[in-house]
């Protein structure tokens, strides 16, 4: 564990008075001996080791200039705070799968509720009656109308719905004030209840016995409406014997509470409809909500107390404030519950919806204000959590069983909170989830964790909740990651992407440790270094500055800009004549010139006078790298192919290099491609002269080029490095020159022993690869060898960061959920290679026919030696074949076939782009020549076996019984 992370509040205030201690004695500023003093003193800890502080020394040390004072130590304390939270709160970010998947419907009445069902069925009710069953994949099963509109008659309107799955019925409500119960396996009326009091609103039902329920609905005037129903099923049958009226059996209210089995209670709770309602088993109450401020939502009990002391209590005081005695009168007639009997929550402009969890003791509420309020139900006085976020009214609430808070606005915008945290975790707009319309129901699935919508009666829409980090492609930049270094000094690997976003990883485990955006102003970082001490990062951009930045705390500490800027390519750092410098490359064609000193004050440096060379004989386009050799050697090549050797100490000309071009362009292929946009030294050759090729280049199609730089430079070889002659995109040598890393635009790495290639003079082979494997499915855009630790860290356009061990084992991707071990190989993900790559076609291994290097027929030759066929007639038939067809012939034919210049493709993948194709009819093809043989089939004769011996001889006897066996 980190030093900072184990310093408590205690621990701060002893070492802020040892800070003071050493103000009050003259040291304003402590080096890194008076710093090991104060921590090992303060902190006491026995496991902690002066390597540790002095590592943390070195992270609060800003501006690298070895001395620190407590407003420096704070800072650092404080992002470091702030940087552990903000990975806290990453670790908890979900999202959903985007865009939602979309079920258009025929276009009716809005939906006015949506139900899901044990067996993992979707049920939907419209206004009109209409109602539809869908499968969890969203698939209609089937569908129907319960109304038809009488001629000359107003249509029958259903205002909510809800389910008695005990029985195998559904009841919905209506806007004549009728409850109907319908079958639920063959939507056939069952009866229904006329004569309620109000219109019906909100409806729910629960089972409270083994034959016992509830019935309970919520009106337009306020009230809060119970039929508790004894004897259910037998209840049920007598209703379903009344009279029909319009084909469906039908009792009214006054005439169903007649039964002893039927109690009606009804409570006046709100002064406005019931927007949402719901009885909760698990408390033994009912949560309904209004508009109406003063009673937003309230907590009541179903049947009222049954304790007589605080009931001749509420008594008491209604006689001494001259009300009247509340009692229970005629059904229809509301009444209101004791105080005792109910919990009142004052919310601004009311509560629209809510959801209860038991678990966490928490209710939440939304409504026309658009705050998100969390209460402690026994606590209606002040809500104990706000949450705001959302720009218009909140539609619907849900608390999943993972402690996560679903929330609709009216403007189509989801949101995820914490419940713990209580922040935001994701927010799902209307543009991207494809949300349109205007949403009349939601329902959220804790078991399949996916959240549907109905929107505009038109749609209905399924958002699917994942991980943030998609299992299969883990990104560790959400744009192109353009270059990465490794910074021995913290054991850190710093990325940086298109959108100017620098990321500090632990190199270690692959954690994000620290990130700052908007380094370059938005603009893109394009190439970085570190200073010789490796704690200053130096990032070049598109905005044509050179930005120096502590990559601990995102401190910039100066800015090196010219007054004329281009884009910058590459850059270095270097030192020359003792003094240290800052080299970089760009558009501008120039080798500018940055003085690092710290007696420069000023935070914007401009760059030296150019060398005349430079001015005079440069390079005549776009410099795209640049690389040193100590002591003196300097190499920059351009877009135009030219790579020119320099001479630091003088700044002239050493010599000048031009890669040849290996292929001639075809008429289907554009102009070849002349840039060398990486050179690499082999540092071990240069200081002798007898030693060959010393400057490795990158060249057209795919191809490396080693030149000797002595007597006016010599190239002493040059092929073909990517095996799809892509364009090589990264460079890297091991300390000793003996092995060559490449990686190329198509996402391969390849490794080649450059031991003894070109070292006595000029090469005609290739040098001998020793392994290869694909890293990305896209481009590599950098390549960091660390031999240290003998891996490999590489960059690519679809912005994934990924470890390799230097043999091509997959270690992990920067960014993943699982931190690996770096010095234990358990803990890394060989081998499994990442999901993309495993799918990807190019990643499939080319088969020597689709190179064309090996003859068919030798293959066949080859395949059938190894199976040591037995058979001499099979023999003389390969050797036949082998006769009749040569190798042109079959060379010829593999030319013509589809397949031929996609080279890493499947042959299935070929199989059925061919079949698109129309027929050829242009006569037989060499294959058809070939001579087809029946086998013979003779059947196997036996001959029948002498018995006339069998009782006699006992020897016979028992040859017969094993011939028997084998037959």
């Amino acid at each position: 564990m980190q030093i900072e992370q184990q310093v408590s509040l205690e621990h701060l205030k002893s070492i802020q008075t040892a800070f003071e201690d050493f103000e009050n004695a003259g040291r304003k500023y402590l080096d890194v001996e008076a710093f090991k003093q104060i921590m090992r003193k303060c902190l006491g800890f026995h496991g902690v080791h002066d390597d540790q502080i002095g590592e943390l020394f070195r992270k609060i040390d800003y501006s690298a200039n070895d001395q620190i004072d407590w407003g420096e130590f704070c800072t650092y304390m404080q992002l470091k705070y702030k940087e552990v939270e903000e990975s806290y709160t990453r670790s908890k970010r979900i999202s959903f799968s985007l865009p939602a998947t979309v079920r258009e419907l025929t276009h009716a009445e809005q939906i006015l509720r949506i139900y899901f069902t044990p067996d993992d069925t979707f049920i939907m009710m419209r206004e009109d009656g209409n109602i539809s069953f869908w499968s969890a994949e969203l698939k209609l099963k089937r569908s129907r109308k319960l109304f038809v509109r009488p001629i000359g008659q107003k249509p029958k309107w259903i205002t909510n719905f809800t389910i008695m799955s005990q029985y195998n019925k559904f009841i919905l409500s209506t806007g004549d004030r009728e409850i109907q119960i319908y079958e639920l396996s063959t939507l056939e009326p069952y009866c229904q209840i006329t004569g309620l009091e109000s219109g019906p609103l909100q409806l729910d039902y629960c089972s409270t016995g083994e034959d016992d329920c509830m019935i309970l609905y919520g009106d337009d005037q306020g009230c809060v409406n119970i039929l508790l129903l004894k004897s259910v099923g037998e209840t049920l049958r007598t209703w379903k014997k009344w009279p029909k009226v319009d084909n469906f059996p039908t009792i009214s209210l006054e005439n169903s509470i007649l039964s002893p089995n039927v109690t009606c209670i009804r409570w006046k709770v709100h002064e406005d409809w019931i927007t949402q309602m719901k009885y909760y088993d698990s408390i033994g109450a009912i949560i309904s909500s209004s508009n109406h401020e003063a009673s937003a939502l309230v907590i009541g009990c179903t049947s009222g107390t049954t304790n007589l002391e605080k009931q001749m209590k509420e008594v008491k005081e209604c006689w001494k404030e001259g009300k009247g005695i509340k009692c229970h009168g005629a059904p229809g007639v509301p009444q209101k519950r004791l105080e005792c009997d109910q919990s009142v929550f004052r919310v601004h402009k009311g509560v629209k919806t809510f959801d209860f969890c038991k678990k966490n003791n928490l209710i939440v509420t939304g409504g026309m204000d658009r705050i998100l309020r969390m209460w402690n139900p026994y606590v209606p006085g002040k809500p104990t959590a706000l949450l705001r976020g959302h720009c218009a009214p909140i539609f619907f609430l849900c608390i999943s069983p993972d402690d996560k808070l679903f929330s609709v606005s009216t403007d189509n915008t989801v949101k995820i909170w914490d419940i713990e945290d209580q922040c935001c975790l994701y927010t799902a707009n209307s543009k991207v989830s494809r949300i349109k319309g205007d949403v009349s129901a939601c329902h959220y699935v804790s078991g399949t964790k996916s959240l549907c919508i109905a929107a505009d009666g038109i749609a209905l829409l399924h958002l699917k909740i994942q991980p943030q980090l998609k299992p299969h492609h883990i990104c560790s930049h959400t744009e192109p990651v353009l270059c990465c270094k490794y910074s021995d000094e913290f054991r850190q690997v710093i990325t940086c992407s298109e959108g100017s976003v620098i990321k500090v990883w632990d190199l270690d485990t692959g954690n994000l440790t620290f990130e700052f955006s908007g380094a370059h102003d938005d603009s893109a970082i394009c190439c970085m270094t570190f200073d010789d001490s490796g704690r200053r990062l130096i990032t070049g951009g598109r905005d044509g500055c050179l930005k120096i930045w502590n990559p601990n705390n995102g401190h910039c500490l100066r800015i090196l800009k010219k007054e004329r800027c281009g884009e910058i390519c590459d850059c270095i750092y270097v030192e020359m004549h003792k003094h240290k410098y800052v080299l970089a490359v760009g558009w501008d064609r120039r080798i500018n010139i940055y003085c690092d000193s710290f007696s420069d004050h000023h935070h914007i440096q401009l760059p030296e006078p150019h060398w005349q060379d430079d001015l005079k004989r440069g390079h005549k386009d776009d410099i795209l790298c640049i690389a040193q050799c100590p002591p003196t050697l300097l190499a920059t090549s351009s877009y135009d192919g030219e790579i020119i050797v320099w001479n630091m100490i003088s700044g002239h000309i050493y010599c000048r290099l031009r890669n040849p071009h290996i292929a001639v362009c075809t008429d289907r292929e554009a102009a070849v491609d002349k840039s060398v946009n990486k050179v690499v030294f082999l540092k071990t050759r240069v200081l002798k002269a007898e030693l060959g090729a010393s400057l490795v280049a990158t060249g057209s199609q795919g191809s490396l080029a080693f030149w000797n730089l002595f007597h006016g430079g010599q190239l002493f070889g040059i092929f073909t490095a990517s095996k799809v002659k892509s364009q090589l995109s990264s460079l890297a040598v091991s300390i000793d020159d003996s092995l060559l890393y490449a990686a190329d635009s198509v996402g391969y790495i390849y490794v080649y022993g450059i031991k003894g290639f070109a070292v006595h003079g000029p090469e005609v082979h290739p040098p001998k690869i020793v392994n290869y494997w694909r890293a990305h499915v896209s481009g590599v855009t950098c390549m960091e060898l660390i031999e240290e630790q003998k891996v490999i860290v590489t960059s690519s356009v679809e912005g994934t960061v990924r470890l390799w061990s230097v043999d091509g084992e997959f270690i992990g991707t920067f960014g993943q959920l699982q931190p690996w071990e770096i010095y234990a190989p358990a803990s890394w993900q060989h081998p499994m290679v990442p999901y993309e790559i495993l799918i990807d076609p190019l990643s499939m291994p080319i088969h020597p026919v689709l190179e064309g290097d090996t003859p068919v027929v030798q293959l066949i030759n080859l395949e059938q030696s190894e199976e040591n066929m037995e058979n001499t007639e099979s023999k003389d038939l390969h050797n036949s074949l082998k006769m009749t067809i040569s190798d042109d012939d079959i060379n010829e034919e593999i030319k013509k076939m589809t397949f031929q210049n996609n080279l890493g493709k499947r042959l299935r993948h070929e199989r059925f782009q061919s079949l698109n194709k129309p027929l050829n009819h242009g006569g037989p093809v060499v294959y058809h020549t070939l001579k087809c043989f029946e086998i013979s089939n003779s059947p196997i004769t036996c001959e029948k076996p002498d018995l006339s011996a069998a009782n006699t001889d006992p020897f016979l006897t028992i040859c017969f019984k094993e011939s028997k066996v084998e037959l």
